[in-house]
Formats: structure tokens, sequence, C-alpha cells
């Protein structure tokens, strides 16, 4: 039973609307009372699930996720209150001996998306990692607490750069590229399984190297043309963005690597970045830097939303 909870919160402006002068950014008042509305939305959450955690035999305690700064430990349970981007923010921190819970904070509204389709894009938190929203968190929480619930085991993106292991894991994607994206990007790449290759080697000139796990591939890599996985596969997915001129290295542009392989990339570019699931974590490599992916990586255990798991 989990005994000691750690709840990580989406931190919020306190205004969203205003200016640090106090003028308002948005004249549309339909805009205003929408963001006002995930504003009050996501706060009531906050205070909906504290309000069932004093209720439950849990020592538990609250912090924003932007003030994490060390790897999480010493807790049975951690809970995201906010979107796929706070789950994916606290994976950065925790290791393979506690799951996390997912509550979406924010769920979009399918009325409320269709009222506003020929104004403004409404939709609000997807939410796919998230098992959990206020409808049903202390249903869900009382399963995990009571042993009746168990997580899922999800694949993560390991990376070394000139064999030194990055201290991020990647639970959705990474993207290597230059940090213009308008500039070119130069890479060679293979495929490797027991340092044996089992692809030729691939020189590619294109925009950049996406690869993702499972639990990724149907964000950015389904958008660019990449096919969803399940969600438990062990597998990688890659995708070489917009190549020039592959030729007839057109059908290594895109594939897996297997569980037991490893991507060998050469940087020859003088700038580049290694974004690890988005835009908020990354490391800059240069010209010669040579890059490993693969999924050998701790795995991150995740209590996963029904429609997901029944796709398995």
């Amino acid at each position: 039973m989990a005994r000691r909870l750690l709840l990580l919160l989406k931190p919020l402006d306190l205004c969203p609307t205003r200016e640090s002068d106090g003028l308002s950014r948005i004249t549309n008042p339909q805009i205003l009372h929408y963001l006002n509305s995930r504003h009050k939305v996501h706060q009531d959450a906050v205070d909906f699930c504290q309000t069932i955690l004093r209720k439950k035999p849990v020592d538990w305690k609250p912090i924003l996720c932007n003030d994490l700064s060390e790897p999480i430990r010493d807790v049975d349970l951690v809970v995201t209150v906010g979107g796929d981007g706070t789950l994916l923010q606290a994976s950065h921190f925790m290791d393979d001996s506690f799951p996390v819970l997912g509550v979406n904070s924010d769920p979009t509204r399918i009325d409320e998306v269709e009222e506003f389709s020929n104004k403004f894009d409404a939709n609000r938190s997807t939410g796919y990692l998230c098992a959990a929203n206020v409808n049903n968190f202390e249903q869900i929480l009382d399963g995990i607490l009571e042993g009746r619930t168990i997580p899922s085991t999800l694949t993560r993106i390991s990376i070394h750069v000139n064999s030194e292991l990055l201290p991020t894991y990647a639970l959705n994607d990474i993207l290597v590229a230059h940090p213009c994206p308008a500039a070119l990007s130069r890479f060679s790449f293979k495929i490797i399984r027991d340092d044996e290759p089992c692809s030729p080697l691939v020189n590619s000139r294109s925009s950049g190297l996406r690869v993702s796990t499972a639990a990724g591939s149907t964000a950015a890599m389904l958008s660019a043309g990449g096919f969803s996985m399940s969600i438990i596969s062990q597998d990688l997915q890659y995708m070489v963005r917009e190549p020039i001129s592959p030729g007839a290295a057109s059908r290594f542009m895109h594939g897996l690597i297997k569980h037991d392989q490893s991507m060998d990339t050469a940087w020859s570019c003088n700038e580049g970045v290694l974004y690890i699931d988005g835009s908020h974590v990354c490391y800059p490599i240069q010209n010669g830097d040579a890059i490993e992916i693969s999924s050998k990586a701790p795995n991150l255990k995740v209590f996963l939303p029904s429609k997901l798991l029944s796709r398995v």
C-alpha cells in the first residue's frame, strides 16, 4: 500500500490574461472568458485532489513541478495534476522504483470546441497518459491504495553522447536537430545489435532526426507520418525529418530500433541540440559528437487510462 505520496502540480500564472502593468493582452471577451475558465478549472482540480488526499491514510505533500531540481526519493506514489506535460516533466526526476498517476486537471470539452471552432482553438488538455480526472480520482486512488490497480510499464529512451550517459530519459521522444529550425542538419547513423551493424551507414541531410517511444508514437511522430505503436512495446520508432534527396537510402529514413538494438549517430554540424520530451530539456551537441540512442533505460511505471490498456 502506498503510504508516502508526492503531489506534483502544474504551475499556473496568477492572472494569465494580464500583462505586468495590468493591461489586458487580449481584447476578445470570449477568449478572455475561456482562459479564465481554464485557470479556474485547474485550480479547482488542485483543491479537489488535496481535499481527497486529506481523507486518505497517506502522508503527502504538494510541490510545483517547476520547483523540482533533484531526483524524487522516499515516496511510494507520485500524483501529477495538470496534463501530459506535467507527467512528462515529473518523469525526468523518477526511476522505476515507484509509479506515477496523472490527473488531467482541465480536460477538453467537446461542446466548447464545437461552439468556438470558427473563432479560436478551444482545445484544452489532451491527457493521453492521464488515467484520472476529478470525476474518478478518488475511485482510482482507492484502487491504488488497496492494491487492486496495477501500473503499466513504459519504455523510455536512453541517450549517450560521446559515451557519457545523459541524466534525463525520454518518455515521449527526442529530437536531434540544428538549433535554428530553418537550418540544415547533417548526420549519419546506423542500427547496431551486439556491436554489429544491422543496417548500412546512412548519411542524411535533413531537418533533423526524431526518435519516439511507443508512448510517444501518437504525438509528434504520428503527426509527421509515423505510426502508432502498442503502448507497452519496448521498441523505438525513428524518422528522419524532411530528408533531402535520400535516393537509395530512402527506405532507411523511417523505421524501428528494436529493444535489443541501438542507433549510433554521428553529428556533422557545428551546432546541434538534443531536445528531450519537448523544448524544455535540451543538451547542446557539436560537430563530431557520437550519439547512442536505445531503449536501455529504466522503465517508468504509470497508471494508464483504461482506453489505452484496451488496445494492448
